[in-house]
């Protein structure tokens, strides 16, 4: 499944243009020092952070996309960070447990 089809099925907004990419896998975790040391090249990144440091670890593991849950407000220095960066940034009301609920019902994770 790629992000665009993910945006598509599911209650995800997006908040920049990006191009589509294949989605390999789902991590999630709140620690950035996680993130850089776990996440797999391709996979989707849930987390609650918003702070713009959450882009460079986005693009040093080379994620699909970082998904920010729980209605988070994401301040305008990380939506312009992943704009340059060319970093899908998506965002959702639901939870993190709902959400990813969401995606392993679209077959992501197993």
């Amino acid at each position: 499944m790629t992000v665009k089809e993910l945006v598509e099925k599911t209650s995800l907004k997006s908040l920049i243009e990006f191009d589509d990419r294949e989605i390999s896998g789902v991590f999630v975790s709140d620690m950035v020092s996680d993130v850089m040391a776990g996440a797999k090249s391709g996979n989707i990144w849930l987390t609650i952070q918003t702070h713009k440091s959450i882009i460079p670890a986005a693009n040093l593991v080379d994620v699909s996309a970082v998904i920010i849950t729980s209605g988070k407000a994401i301040p305008k220095e990380t939506v312009d960070l992943a704009s340059k960066h060319g970093i899908a940034l998506l965002s959702t009301e639901l939870p993190t447990f709902e959400i990813i609920g969401k995606f392993y019902g679209l077959g992501l994770g197993q």
